[in-house]
């Protein structure tokens, strides 16, 4: 249990992760005063784990967030992930990212997608050297060097982890992908758990889209003050097992996501099955392309492991 009451999660490497944290995805890539006030608040609140990435452009930001909140570094798991573009020079990534954030370590380095890109920009197919397996391979190394403390990857399916954990030395720790109640992704957390691997949610409010849901207002209503969508909806998802990282700016927000509550079991089945309902079954994200027959970052759903239709709608 993490000093502000939010329930720690152990990785399969013994690491501890709080299991509330604030996602950096600013919905545009850049540094910028409004990242470091949003740091600083955060953990001036409590929070103690923090979600970047090379890929938001904001890193220097976060650092300088965390040094201005005076939460000694040691308290605080960091993560930042791994760009499509480093692929190929992961070593020199990650101390790019450690200059940037101005530490000397992060608690979890992902690797951002499995898909990797030229230095033109051009997406890499699942062939095509440096494979997300070859990548892997350099991300382990990266332990001995006590600059990653523990790896893991992100956007990863069952299929695109299967084809990893057949080569990997070191299972990942930690799997993050878009997780919330319109896409509950029960089949890869089964996977995960049987293999070891814990989730995190990123979107894990699904961008509001579904708040005003009856059955999400009923259940905020029964577990209030603050009766709000976000405390079910979040305390669902730590109820599962997995990490949650939402992003908000606002101190008041802020404090109300780690006001954590435990669901009852019908609760949290109502919660579960909410996908099924008629045309709630998809992603919110905005980074699904209609190119070949449906995409994300230049590889189709098939090659993604992803069950989806145009617009990122679940078959």
């Amino acid at each position: 249990m993490s000093p502000n009451g939010i329930p720690s999660l152990e990785l399969n490497d013994g690491t501890s992760m709080p299991a509330v944290g604030i996602g950096c995805w600013m919905g545009v890539v850049g540094e910028g005063e409004h990242v470091t006030t949003m740091v600083q608040t955060a953990l001036v609140l409590g929070y103690r784990h923090i979600d970047t990435a090379a890929k938001y452009g904001n890193e220097r930001s976060v650092g300088a967030g965390l040094r201005a909140s005076g939460v000694p570094r040691e308290e605080v798991f960091l993560t930042t992930k791994l760009d499509q573009k480093d692929h190929g020079r992961v070593g020199e990534a990650l101390a790019t990212s450690l200059s940037k954030l101005g530490v000397d370590y992060v608690d979890l380095y992902l690797m951002h997608w499995p898909m990797a890109s030229d230095d033109a920009g051009k997406t890499l197919q699942p062939d095509e050297s440096p494979t997300f397996v070859e990548t892997w391979r350099e991300m382990e190394n990266l332990l001995a060097t006590g600059k990653a403390r523990t790896i893991g990857v992100s956007n990863f399916s069952i299929t695109t982890l299967t084809a990893l954990l057949a080569h990997a030395t070191i299972t990942p720790a930690v799997n993050q992908v878009e997780l919330h109640p319109c896409l509950p992704q029960h089949a890869l957390l089964a996977f995960c758990a049987a293999h070891g691997i814990r989730l995190t949610a990123y979107s894990p409010l699904g961008k509001h889209k579904f708040a005003a849901h009856p059955a999400v207002a009923s259940i905020a209503a029964a577990n209030g003050p603050p009766a709000t969508s976000a405390r079910a909806l979040l305390s669902w998802g730590v109820q599962r097992g997995t990490a949650v990282v939402p992003k908000t700016v606002r101190a008041e927000r802020m404090a109300e996501n780690l006001q954590l509550v435990r669901l009852s079991a019908e609760e949290v089945g109502v919660l579960d099955r909410l996908h099924a309902e008629p045309g709630m079954h998809r992603s919110v994200c905005g980074f699904h392309s209609g190119e070949l027959g449906g995409s994300c970052f230049g590889w189709t759903y098939g090659q993604l492991g992803w069950e989806m239709t145009l617009g990122g709608v679940h078959l």
